[in-house]
C-alpha cells in the first residue's frame, strides 16, 4: 500500500498520550485536495467532535489553492469524517470519558485517496512532557556517542 504523507501533527505526541488510533476518510471538494496535493495543511490545532451520529475534523486548515477561481473553497471550514457507525459510537464513548479527547495524528494519501489518522488521547501533566524531553535527549546524546565511538 503506498502512502504518501501531506502533514504530521507532531504537537499531538508531546500534549496527548495516544492511546488508540483509526484510520478515516475525510469528506473534501475539488480545490482542498488539489491544495492538498501540494502539501498546503496544517493539523496544530485541530480536533474531532461527535455530532448527531457524525464525526466532525474541526480547525484543520488547507490553504486556498493558488490556481483557484471564486469558488475556492473556506480554508478553515469543518470536514465531516467518514467512519462506520461502529467506529463513531466506539470513538464517541472514549470521547465522553473523563480526560480524552480525539486528535488528528497525520494526513496523508493512501491509493488516491486523503485519509486522516485520529488518535484518542489523554492529556499529558508538565511532569511527563519534561520526562519524554529528557529521554529524548539521553537517546540523542547515546546516539551521538555511538557514532563517536563507531569511527
Amino acid at each position: 500500500m503506498s502512502e504518501k504523507l501531506i502533514c504530521a501533527n507532531k504537537r499531538a505526541f508531546h500534549e496527548y498520550h495516544i492511546e488508540e488510533r483509526l484510520e478515516a476518510g475525510i469528506v473534501l471538494v475539488g480545490t482542498e485536495v488539489k491544495s492538498l496535493r501540494a502539501g498546503k495543511a496544517n493539523l496544530v490545532d485541530a480536533f474531532v467532535l461527535v455530532r448527531n451520529g457524525e464525526a466532525w475534523l474541526h480547525n484543520l486548515h488547507i490553504a486556498p489553492y493558488d490556481f483557484g477561481n471564486r469558488q475556492n473553497h473556506d480554508p478553515e471550514r469543518q470536514r465531516k469524517l467518514l467512519l462506520h457507525s461502529r467506529e463513531i459510537e466506539k470513538l464517541h464513548a472514549r470521547i465522553r470519558q473523563d480526560g480524552c479527547t480525539a486528535v488528528p495524528l497525520r494526513l496523508y494519501f493512501k491509493e488516491g485517496k486523503v485519509k486522516v489518522e485520529v488518535g484518542v488521547a489523554k492529556g499529558k501533566k508538565l511532569h511527563d512532557k519534561r520526562e519524554d524531553l529528557k529521554k529524548k535527549d539521553l537517546k540523542r546524546e547515546h546516539a551521538k556517542e555511538f557514532k563517536i565511538k563507531a569511527r
